[in-house]
């Protein structure tokens, strides 16, 4: 068995721990050293006989593991849309894991079943869509949207009389999919785990923003479903909505959006950016996004409450519920009680403080952008949320600015292609970050490029 601490001073000591922790961050290199990645290898200790003291545990952890995090929680990350997690939601965090519920359904839970409730309600509000869609708070977008695309496929299918959960799919009617030329990998992801061949799959041309063009769309019908985005990758512009929902609706097509962090836009003063996505039929976002809550949460919405429920149905004899039961709307059968930290990111920012966050990333993002084109940068993107996408005069000096701003350990950003050449995406999500943050981002890249020009 292994060596007994005192609970109460194991978890004291974790908490001091993680509050050192959160007060190195300014200090703190934004990704990690060479010797403290090194040094994770001390962690590989055989597998014991008589198990380790839970102290030792936990220094083990702290004193070795800490030192090789990336600072994802600091203000000066931005190298995926990313938010920091809010106060709130981290307390939140804490006490479910002193409450250790399977938040499966009411019986193993009331008190999660009834927070979870309130949070799904609360993030329709916000997002401005119907207030009778269910909401499965899953753990991840990629989970959600397999979710979703699950409930889009059963429900079409049924439409043509066939019985998807006895008959699965071996002759069953082929459903189409159309998917934007710059469709997010997790949506690929979801689509190929539910066995729609990659060759398959219908792609629509997009512009020079990374928008599906509505005049070249695919053609469409009552057995397709067409995915959109909310919030582009690198660019995180929009499709047109308002053009291409109602016409793959007319179709009787089922309307899937890809909403991980863009979807939050309909909690800010730029809500016109997503204007017609309420017509969709399901929706998928993130709460570790915009809504800076810890990672493991995320959400599938459908507009058909029973379609969700009765694709995700996870009833047994000894484990009924309502058909609106988490594990009713998710992947997951036990599970965590994810949506308690986005009741209580919700709780504490409301709407006002929603929007100003997102207003101020919006802002900032169109700042830095202005200041690296005034250094002479390429800005690829029109910055219209809170992506930049940048490129220097060369492919070469794009990728020596990159390298050098990560070895600086001042700021962390990573690469990516965009129009088949190298560039870098610039994410500004974190409630820590304040303009200071941004200014010293722009300095440093400015540097470097005068640095690298010579």
């Amino acid at each position: 068995m292994p060596q007994q601490s005192d609970e109460r001073l194991l978890l004291a000591e974790a908490d001091q721990r993680a509050l050192n922790y959160l007060d190195s961050l300014p200090q703190r290199p934004v990704f990690p050293s060479h010797q403290a990645i090194a040094g994770l290898k001390t962690l590989d200790l055989p597998f014991s006989e008589q198990g380790i003291a839970a102290n030792q545990v936990l220094a083990l952890l702290d004193d070795i593991a800490s030192p090789a995090t990336v600072s994802s929680n600091s203000s000066r990350y931005f190298g995926f849309v990313i938010g920091a997690t809010l106060p709130a939601a981290a307390a939140a965090e804490r006490i479910v894991l002193a409450w250790d519920q399977c938040a499966s359904s009411f019986d193993n839970s009331p008190a999660v079943d009834a927070i979870e409730r309130i949070a799904g309600r609360w993030v329709l509000e916000a997002l401005g869509l119907a207030s009778n869609s269910a909401v499965g708070f899953g753990t991840s977008a990629t989970a959600c949207t397999l979710a979703c695309l699950s409930a889009a496929r059963r429900s079409l299918l049924a439409r043509k009389g066939w019985d998807f959960d006895g008959d699965g799919l071996i002759g069953a009617p082929e459903i189409r999919v159309v998917v934007s030329a710059s469709v997010h990998i997790t949506v690929k992801k979801a689509l190929r785990v539910l066995g729609f061949g990659m060759n398959r799959l219908v792609v629509a041309p997009v512009d020079e923003h990374g928008r599906i063009d509505p005049l070249q769309l695919p053609a469409l019908d009552d057995m397709t479903i067409l995915c959109l985005q909310a919030g582009e990758v690198n660019t995180g512009e929009f499709d047109p909505f308002c053009s291409l929902i109602p016409s793959a609706k007319a179709a009787g097509a089922w309307v899937h959006v890809d909403g991980a962090f863009g979807l939050w836009a309909r909690a800010s003063s730029a809500a016109e950016l997503v204007d017609g996505v309420e017509l969709a039929d399901s929706w998928t976002t993130d709460g570790h996004k915009w809504l800076n809550t810890p990672y493991d949460g995320a959400m599938a919405i459908c507009r058909d409450a029973d379609a969700l429920a009765a694709a995700m149905n996870s009833d047994a004899a000894y484990a009924t519920a309502s058909k609106d039961a988490q594990k009713n709307l998710t992947l997951e059968f036990s599970r965590r009680a994810r949506g308690v930290p986005i009741w209580a990111a919700l709780a504490s920012l409301g709407r006002e403080g929603l929007r100003q966050m997102i207003d101020n990333h919006i802002r900032q993002a169109s700042h830095l952008a202005e200041r690296l084109r005034t250094a002479g940068y390429q800005v690829l993107n029109r910055v219209v949320l809170n992506q930049v996408l940048v490129r220097a005069d060369t492919d070469q000096q794009t990728t020596a600015i990159r390298l050098a701003a990560q070895a600086s350990g001042q700021v962390w950003f990573g690469p990516t292609i965009w129009q088949e050449r190298p560039a870098f995406r610039l994410s500004i999500s974190s409630w820590r970050t304040t303009d200071a943050d941004i200014e010293l981002l722009a300095d440093l890249l400015i540097a470097l490029k005068q640095q690298t020009s010579s």
